[in-house]
């Protein structure tokens, strides 16, 4: 078993010279530089975490593959074809059961699989991909189509590409090769390889053109109509959202997004690398923001609007900020008491999200006593540590086994995760808040405030705990 791998070893701080014990935990040796406290690294080499790695073998990751980082990205693309080529297993990773919505097409929830079988796996399965190609494009009149190599056609060595150049040449459609085997880096790669396959859709619209004013929404999936919520708030402060990447999008508005003049980045790990590119490519620069909490998206309203330097949409901003700010104090100030004193802790996907419920968590009187994050970067953890209480476990890509000991060790009274986190939250007789894609009703803006507040209070407070005692 993967625990067996593990050592027994005790971290000690030296604080103000004297060796404090902070934690006791089993933890692999080459865990320990992954794991540190907010006031101290453990490891005590003054480089802080150590991240951005590939997980530790022989340990259960609660980071995703390669496949899942670039299918994320991808799949709410409304209008794409997604064309699986491997066994059918990898083709049960879909949007259907999570919460991207669309305002037009509603084909990215479904998978189109080769479904290779072990005779196409001994002498190769390219003959299968082309036939599926041809079949997506007769049946559905295609013209975006997306094909993934897994993780057995990356052993095999199907030539994807050549399958793809020739589908392009034979029906003038964009068919673009995603080689994402699982098990050839870390959820970030996919993440690169998706903002890679983005890039070859916009670039040939590409014709030096501007619209004055006009921003790119990256790295939001409109999970239970987010997108709709922050292009609401553009529109009524008069800037023009021109594309949407991915959450709501379409080839056609995919391919408008050369023509902004700005990039706002939400989701830092799986698009600042599409936003230096687009910047590489036109000049478009970017600022990273986020629109979790009253704080962070009141910053991220106005720092857009300084950003644009148009003087009528940045009154419009402080003023619009002001008015929202001012409309959730009353509700803000009701859940207060019942919250203050509690502990959280949390495992998500990126810093930048991360940072944002450490600030909410900070506005309801929450102690934030366990971070972590699946992608998270030094800049990223550098502010974590800056926002943190003193004594904060802080991890990245951390293990089941890890989150379990930290949280019961910091008695935590809450979990925000995702799907995974779920069971050993529940396990533990910890209330549980989803925060990952499959939650079903919007956290973001100042609409997504009450949402979460509520949710939070709901969890924390419900009476089954009592029984528990």
């Amino acid at each position: 078993m993967w625990y067996a791998l593990m050592q027994k070893s005790l971290c000690y701080l030296n604080l103000a010279g004297k060796g404090v014990v902070i934690m006791t935990a089993d933890i692999l040796e080459e865990r320990k530089k992954s794991i540190i406290s907010s006031d101290f690294c453990c490891h005590g080499d003054g480089k802080g975490i150590s991240c951005e790695k590939v997980s530790v073998s022989g340990s259960v990751s609660q980071r995703a593959c390669v496949y899942c980082g670039a299918r994320v990205v991808l799949n709410p693309i409304t209008d794409a074809f997604h064309i699986i080529h491997g066994p059918i297993g990898c083709s049960s990773y879909t949007w259907d059961i999570r919460g991207s919505l669309t305002s037009g097409s509603d084909l990215f929830r479904n998978s189109f699989s080769t479904d290779l079988k072990e005779r196409d796996i001994i002498f190769g399965g390219t003959k299968i991909l082309e036939t599926a190609i041809d079949e997506v494009v007769a049946k559905h009149d295609a013209k975006l189509i997306f094909v993934y190599a897994t993780c057995i056609v990356g052993v095999i060595g199907d030539d994807i590409e050549a399958v793809c150049r020739a589908a392009e040449a034979k029906y003038n459609i964009l068919v673009i090769p995603v080689k994402a085997p699982g098990f050839s880096g870390t959820k970030s790669q996919g993440y690169k390889l998706a903002c890679d396959a983005i890039m070859k859709v916009i670039m040939p619209a590409f014709d030096g053109s501007k619209i004055p004013g006009s921003i790119n929404i990256l790295g939001d999936y409109n999970l239970s109509g987010e997108m709709w919520i922050m292009q609401g708030y553009f529109q009524r402060l008069g800037i023009k959202v021109n594309a949407t990447i991915t959450g709501d999008a379409s080839l056609e508005t995919l391919q408008t997004a050369s023509k902004s003049v700005l990039n706002i980045v939400q989701c830092a790990g799986s698009s600042t690398y599409l936003a230096k590119r687009m910047e590489q490519e036109w000049g478009i620069p970017y600022i990273k923001v986020s629109f979790f909490g009253i704080e962070d998206t009141s910053n991220s309203l106005l720092r857009v609007a300084a950003a644009l330097g148009d003087e009528a949409v940045m009154k419009k901003a402080e003023t619009m900020t002001k008015i929202e700010s001012s409309k959730l104090q009353d509700f803000l100030t009701k859940y207060k008491p019942k919250l203050a004193g509690k502990k959280a802790a949390i495992y998500v996907g990126g810093g930048f999200k991360a940072i944002s419920l450490i600030r909410q968590f900070n506005e309801l009187g929450i102690e934030t006593v366990v971070v972590g994050t699946q992608t998270g970067q030094k800049e990223e953890y550098d502010i974590i540590r800056e926002l943190s209480s003193p004594g904060t476990i802080i991890m990245d890509d951390a293990n089941p086994s890890e989150l379990e000991t930290f949280m019961k060790e910091k008695k935590a009274d809450i979990l925000v995760g995702g799907v995974k986190e779920r069971p050993l939250a529940y396990k533990l007789g910890v209330a549980f808040c989803d925060h990952n894609h499959e939650r079903k009703h919007a956290l973001s803006g100042y609409d997504g405030v009450k949402n979460f507040v509520e949710e939070i209070n709901l969890s924390i407070n419900s009476p089954v705990w009592e029984l528990l005692a």
